[in-house]
């Protein structure tokens, strides 16, 4: 069993002066890099720019300090702005403080009770149509800064939908120099990365789009325009709220903590390939769920693993999560030192960042791929998930991804079970195949492969009884599992089978189905005698019984 302890004190058995080097190296440069994106998804989550900071800081400190991971980075992702700018824009900051607490407490939980293996359970094509969602509403939610627009006073742009139709609806006061602006940081986001890759392409963009506003007195909207910068270190504070607060958030507090734990379970898993490690998922989740409450009580927002940051991580030789912690404590001066010149940013240059972000995140080739590639049942839970994350919300997208997904597989295992009778053929050098076997007079052989559940159970009440059948073989052998619906419908059989003399023979039970029927009483009502291991044995005692 995976055991319950952070890889911060297992590493360091080993540790040597040589690697905290390349750490304490590796922990700077991710900070450089997160410093611009922390404030970029804090602005698209509804928030203030020193609260992304904020969540770098504590969430990505503890996090690496209690963290499963060598290499993790955390901080604030995209993948949380939509739904934290919902809870803030409808229920407030103390609002989205007791979502993220009670997510917290939700992923500590899941720790605990050793389910970091159960996140593989959450279908590819689920994840793949949300996580192409969140990144479309990201990009439409930068449209307004981007292009400068200017939106009339009440005008509600919660949802993605009015976003949208605010964007179309005020393009005509489109601001060509923040237009401006925001393409040329848009072609350095995109060209920097061929020209330099230690320097992230995003300082870069930053820098330049300060300079062109500043130099060219270029009539553009700043964060210092729109936003309070602070450079104070962030305070302890606890919401004060009612069971019935708890109970409203709930909902956000369980799609918080989903998606955490995918987003670093997932993290995990790509840095595991990439240092040729393993981590240990369930301490992984506990650590991000006492990330995410202190992230919560000093100030900031929903935090997880960044895939990004943590691939920088590595990439800079960072190997142990001393990285991480470094990388924290630089934020913690840059916050001090240079906050007040982040008011300088120019809102076009966010933007562009975030498009970037959104970009990344969207996985289109995969989505394209598997629209492609897969099944209709498997394209029809993509298309729901993506649909439903950008027109309503991450949440109603999971919830019914997941019930959709899940009633597609059961259709799909149920036509997967059969009932057939005895002319069920097997290969040749089969020694159980029926073919090679002489069936007694007035006894009927069915063969029953697949899963006896729910979603099948009617297809075992579908067996013909002939007016002169006096015996019944169910050949089990394919049958690995039966719930209490197949039970009831097998017992519904066997009653009709007894009302009408038919004896009833199984031939190899399985052992799950086995320890059901036990349970059930049915093996008792049927009698020892009527459970045969082998089909010959099972023909044998239906001849003797003819």
């Amino acid at each position: 069993m995976e055991k319950l302890k952070p890889k911060l004190f297992s590493v360091m058995k080993t540790y040597t002066k040589e690697q905290f080097v390349k750490d304490v190296i590796a922990g700077i440069i991710v900070a450089i890099i997160a410093l611009p994106l922390s404030i970029a998804l804090a602005l698209a989550s509804g928030v203030g720019p020193e609260q992304g900071i904020y969540t770098a800081i504590v969430a990505g400190f503890l996090i690496s300090f209690l963290g499963g991971s060598r290499v993790q980075i955390a901080g604030p992702t995209a993948a949380f702005a939509t739904i934290v700018a919902g809870i803030v824009a409808t229920k407030g900051m103390d609002g989205l403080i007791l979502a993220t607490i009670l997510a917290g407490i939700i992923l500590i939980a899941m720790g605990f009770l050793r389910l970091g293996n159960l996140i593989k359970y959450i279908p590819y094509t689920i994840t793949t149509g949300f996580t192409a969602g969140i990144a479309v509403t990201i990009a439409i939610g930068q449209i307004k800064d981007f292009l400068g627009l200017v939106y009339p006073e009440g005008t509600v742009t919660i949802e993605t939908m009015e976003k949208l139709h605010a964007v179309i609806a005020n393009f005509s006061t489109v601001n060509i120099q923040a237009l401006i602006v925001g393409m040329v940081c848009l072609v350095i986001l995109i060209v920097w990365p061929y020209i330099n890759k230690t320097i992230p392409g995003s300082l870069i963009a930053v820098i330049v789009g300060i300079l062109m506003v500043k130099l060219l007195r270029m009539n553009v909207n700043t964060i210092g325009d729109l936003y309070e910068i602070s450079n104070k270190l962030p305070n302890f504070h606890l919401p004060s709220f009612t069971m019935k607060d708890v109970g409203d958030i709930l909902p956000d507090a369980f799609t918080i903590a989903i998606l955490a734990a995918i987003e670093s379970l997932l993290s995990c898993v790509v840095s595991d390939s990439m240092i040729n490690s393993k981590h240990r998922s369930n301490m992984e989740l506990i650590a991000q769920g006492a990330g995410n409450i202190g992230s919560a009580l000093f100030g900031g927002i929903p935090a997880t693993g960044a895939i990004a940051r943590t691939a920088a991580n590595i990439k800079n030789g960072g190997r142990t999560p001393i990285a991480g912690m470094v990388h924290s404590v630089t934020l913690v001066l840059i916050l001090v030192i240079l906050m007040p010149y982040a008011a300088l940013i120019p809102m076009p240059c966010i933007a562009a960042i975030l498009f970037m972000v959104a970009y990344n995140m969207s996985g289109w080739r995969s989505f394209v791929n598997l629209v492609k590639s897969s099944p209709k049942s498997d394209i029809i839970v993509l298309v729901l998930s993506f649909v439903l994350t950008v027109v309503f919300d991450l949440v109603l997208a999971i919830e019914a991804g997941i019930l959709l997904a899940a009633i597609l597989f059961m259709k799909r295992m149920s036509e997967v079970t059969e009932v057939e009778g005895w002319k069920y053929m097997d290969e040749e050098d089969d020694p159980d195949a029926l073919s090679l076997r002489v069936v007694p007079a007035h006894t009927l052989v069915y063969e029953i492969s697949g899963p006896m559940f729910f979603a099948a159970a009617d297809k075992i009440l579908r067996i013909t009884l002939h007016d002169d059948t006096t015996c019944l073989i169910l050949r089990m052998r394919s049958v690995n599992a039966i719930d209490a619906t197949a039970m009831h419908s097998l017992t519904e059989l066997l009653d009709k089978c007894e009302g009408r003399g038919i004896r009833v023979i199984l031939s190899h039970v399985n052992e799950q189905p086995k320890k059901v029927m036990d349970k059930a009483g049915f093996t008792a009502r049927i009698g020892a005698e009527n459970f045969c291991s082998h089909i010959d044995e099972a023909l044998e005692a239906a001849g003797r019984h003819a």
